[in-house]
């Protein structure tokens, strides 16, 4: 996420300078205090986490430390500097029994030991620092780090058929179009200091909605259009695909607050998804007509 941040922030004329190990350590308070206020900064974005879902079942402690304690102590920090804090939460906070999209004020019910740290983690947020907002977001992947297009793609390299399941619903997130809502949001904190409406929890994901095969689908029938190999997705359901940790099966967030409060809708994520398939995927390559040698000539020549 910090990497969309950079790379988007510009865009909206917003400056990002970003805090990382050792210097800033969620498992340190002190040097998240130290970071924080030799920063010269009109608001603090935390969109560091502990993500690995499954792990967390082992090592909740650890989970709970980062996610939560952590949080807390980059909101007392920004409260501190008197700056706003925005906290990046997740659709893992429910159960995902509902029938339809999650809006901001129904009951957190998390499955497992991330979501639960993720919920703590609001909570002391909210606790901590008054002027927050609470971003929650799912699916979220992007042309770098570790997501599920990344992995799709890896795996499609040396596989003609992937299963994948089909009974968990969502709507995919590109991080870059995440990071546009959050420059978007920071700016307005920042230009209404006392709009108490502005704070608060929010969600932002994509736009539309998919269970994870749909995902795949598309991701395999982009790549093949780039020049890849086709890809065979077996719908699967999430009992046959047993892992540590118990996932949502309805992971839709509803919007409507954050177009209401902020003016903000996100792009349709098969829009976004063509985007980083563009980055991720080389296009394939026609070799110029022979018949032609001047022609052939010319081509070699363009840039």
């Amino acid at each position: 996420m910090a990497q969309a941040l950079i790379e988007r922030a510009p865009l909206q004329a917003c400056d990002v300078i970003t805090l990382a190990r050792p210097d800033c350590d969620l498992l340190d308070a002190a040097s998240i205090a130290r970071a924080v206020e030799a920063a010269t900064c009109d608001i603090i974005v935390n969109a560091a986490a502990y993500t690995a879902v499954d792990r967390a079942e082992t090592e909740p402690d650890l989970a709970m430390a980062i996610n939560a304690e952590g949080a807390r102590q980059v909101a007392l920090a920004a409260k501190a500097k008197g700056v706003p804090v925005i906290q990046i939460s997740t659709d893992y906070v429910f159960d995902g029994r509902a029938e339809r999209p999650y809006r901001e004020d129904d009951a957190p019910a998390p499955l497992g030991a991330y979501g639960r740290t993720k919920r703590a983690g609001e909570l002391a947020v909210a606790e901590a620092c008054t002027n927050h907002v609470i971003l929650r977001t799912a699916w979220v992947y992007s042309a770098t780090g570790q997501n599920f297009v990344r992995t799709m793609l890896r795996l499609g390299e040396t596989r003609s058929s992937i299963g994948v399941v089909a009974d968990q619903y969502g709507a995919p997130t590109y991080a870059p179009d995440l990071a546009d809502v959050i420059c978007a949001v920071a700016t307005q904190l920042v230009a209404k200091p006392d709009a108490r409406q502005l704070r608060g929890i929010f969600h932002a994901t994509g736009q539309g909605e998919a269970n994870w095969a749909d995902l795949a689908d598309a991701i395999f029938a982009g790549a093949a259009q780039r020049g890849r190999p086709p890809v065979q997705v077996d719908r699967i359901t999430t009992a046959d695909y047993p892992t540590p940790a118990q996932r949502p099966k309805n992971s839709r967030l509803d919007m409507q607050k954050l177009a209401t409060t902020y003016g903000l809708k996100t792009p349709d994520w098969r829009a976004s998804l063509a985007i980083c398939l563009d980055r991720l995927v080389a296009p394939l390559q026609v070799a110029p007509l022979q018949e032609e040698p001047a022609k052939t000539q010319l081509s070699e020549e363009r840039p």
